[in-house]
C-alpha cells in the first residue's frame, strides 16, 4: 500500500495536512490551511515536486 494524504480538521476554520507512509507512520504536516481547495492545491505541488525533487544537504560541514 502506499503512503496517504490526510486531511484533518484544526479547530472550526483551518485544516491540514498529514502525510504518511504505508506504515501509517507520519512523514510530513503541513502548516494549516483556510480552505480545502487550497489544501488539494498543496497536494497536487508535493506530488508534482517530490517525484523530481534534488536533495540538498544543508547541515554544516566540518571545517578542515
Amino acid at each position: 500500500m502506499a503512503g496517504r494524504f490526510e486531511i484533518h480538521r484544526v479547530g472550526d476554520e483551518a485544516y491540514r495536512l498529514r502525510l504518511t507512509d504505508a506504515d501509517g507512520n507520519i512523514v510530513a504536516v503541513s502548516p494549516n490551511f483556510k480552505c480545502v481547495k487550497t489544501l488539494i492545491e498543496g497536494i497536487k505541488a508535493v506530488r508534482e515536486n517530490a517525484a523530481t525533487g534534488v536533495v540538498v544537504d544543508l547541515r554544516q560541514q566540518p571545517q578542515s
